[in-house]
């Protein structure tokens, strides 16, 4: 038989008055008085807690009221419906049972905690209003990418988390081993480690991108998507790195870069839809504790018409803005911070930057007939700046291989990505979303470290 939660009563808390319910949870407060007094009670399965009324009838009252905050109990009592309360509903206790006297060291007492505080008690920050709002947003927000693109026909495929491919940068990889790291390495010739006597008898990396295997399947099921961790080992201690994090990599055959752009709103818009819609009490929290105004933005983005420019373009925009830059915009260079959220400004909504410059795009992405750019797009939001980036692939082979010599990428131990070009090319395409860049989104949360359960950072790798 199915266990009452809190959610349950929420639901249809009408149907259980007058009648007597059972719940298992942990005490977030008490309060007392002489002869009765309130515990404030969560099962984890409902954001909002339920308030549990204890009185001296109770054989153990003066032990109750000296319950600990954490401590878990297991409550039976009437639903009260309690109307012109805060609460539409309370739990006249007859019975609580206690499962654990929480220690009074508890480190998560009833005050205002900074962010910094509760990463250094990660394991317990969840019981927080905060993170059990930005938490269960997490597992919705999943639960809805992993929805839409099954709605849609594509397959769900896993990618290695060991490679030997080389996709963006092996200056950016793990680098993976079982050598003895205490003893002197093997060396070539050359001087470079010889990883011939290694477990995979060269040398490997961690991942950092699925994109290359799943383009592999995409030539074969059409349309396909990766969603797991991805490692990277830049030493970057921005509030918007991570050195592992989750990514999310639709890859798409037949399809060009506008048909992209279609799918990326599409799909975006969708995330978002679900969350407001499945995660309302989290929303109305984020709204009011964490970014004023979340709800809005959420809701514009949903009712937007996401613009579509060149980067050229966006580069004639800043340069005529009557302001002054930073970092001075340049129609060879990236975008910084400050442009992006110009640019949203500028259009009072999210922007598709689209035909970057080649030298400054990886070596994978369709080369345009000017032969200076490449058919990429990076999607900008009010807010948050990069949220998606994405591309033609380019499918011609010498092509590719030209592009691949310029840039410095070795051929050789990518043979079979070659090989996707000489049978059956097809013009495809494919973009990567940040799960933890998103969720910033959706929350508000400035820093990455509060939308991931247990952050690696440089010189942080605790838990």
């Amino acid at each position: 038989m199915k266990k009452l939660t809190i959610k349950d009563l929420y639901k249809d808390y009408k149907s259980f008055e007058n009648k007597q319910v059972s719940l298992e949870g942990w005490i977030r407060t008490v309060r007392d008085s002489k002869t009765f007094g309130f515990i404030e009670l969560n099962d984890g399965s409902y954001f909002k807690n339920i308030q549990i009324v204890i009185s001296d009838k109770l054989d153990n009252f003066k032990d109750l009221v000296k319950l600990t905050i954490s401590s878990s109990i297991k409550v039976t009592g009437t639903l009260v419906i309690t109307e012109n309360s805060k609460q539409p509903f309370e739990i006249q206790a007859t019975n609580i049972e206690v499962f654990n006297l929480s220690d009074s060291d508890y480190p998560l007492q009833k005050k205002r905690h900074t962010f910094e505080y509760l990463r250094t008690v990660a394991h317990l920050r969840p019981r927080t209003n905060t993170f059990n709002a930005i938490f269960r947003i997490r597992s919705v927000a999943a639960f809805a990418i992993h929805e839409y693109f099954q709605n849609n026909g594509y397959v769900y495929v896993h990618t290695p988390i060991i490679t030997c491919a080389d996709c963006e940068g092996s200056a950016e990889m793990f680098k993976l081993t079982t050598m003895d790291l205490e003893k002197p390495l093997p060396k070539n010739e050359d001087g470079t480690t010889d990883f011939s006597n290694d477990l995979f008898g060269k040398e490997a990396y961690i991942t950092g991108s699925g994109q290359l295997h799943g383009e592999t399947f995409a030539a074969s099921f059409g349309k396909i998507y990766t969603f797991g961790p991805t490692l990277r080992s830049e030493n970057s201690n921005t509030k918007t790195h991570a050195n592992e994090f989750w990514m999310i990599e639709p890859e798409i055959s037949f399809c060009d870069l506008e048909q992209l752009m279609d799918i990326e709103e599409d799909c975006l818009k969708y995330i978002v839809e679900k969350v407001l819609e499945r995660c309302p009490e989290e929303i109305n929290f984020c709204d009011q504790f964490i970014e004023k105004g979340l709800k809005e933005k959420l809701n514009k983005l949903l009712n937007s018409s996401f613009v579509r420019i060149d980067h050229k373009d966006v580069i004639d925009i800043l340069k005529k803005a009557d302001r002054k830059w930073e970092f001075e915009p340049d129609y060879g260079e990236d975008l910084a911070k400050e442009h992006e959220k110009y640019i949203t400004e500028y259009f009072n909504g999210p922007v598709f930057v689209k035909n970057w410059p080649k030298d400054i795009k990886s070596y994978y992405m369709k080369l345009n007939s000017d032969g200076k750019t490449v058919a990429a797009v990076d999607l900008e939001v009010p807010g948050a700046g990069e949220i998606m980036g994405g591309s033609q692939r380019e499918e011609d082979y010498d092509t590719l291989v030209k592009l691949m010599e310029a840039k410095g990428i070795k051929t050789e131990p990518l043979w079979w990505y070659l090989d996707l070009r000489r049978y059956g090319s097809n013009v495809h395409s494919g973009f990567g979303l940040g799960f933890e860049r998103l969720l910033m989104y959706l929350t508000g949360m400035e820093n990455i470290r509060d939308v991931i359960p247990y952050p690696r950072t440089p010189k942080n790798c605790e838990f």
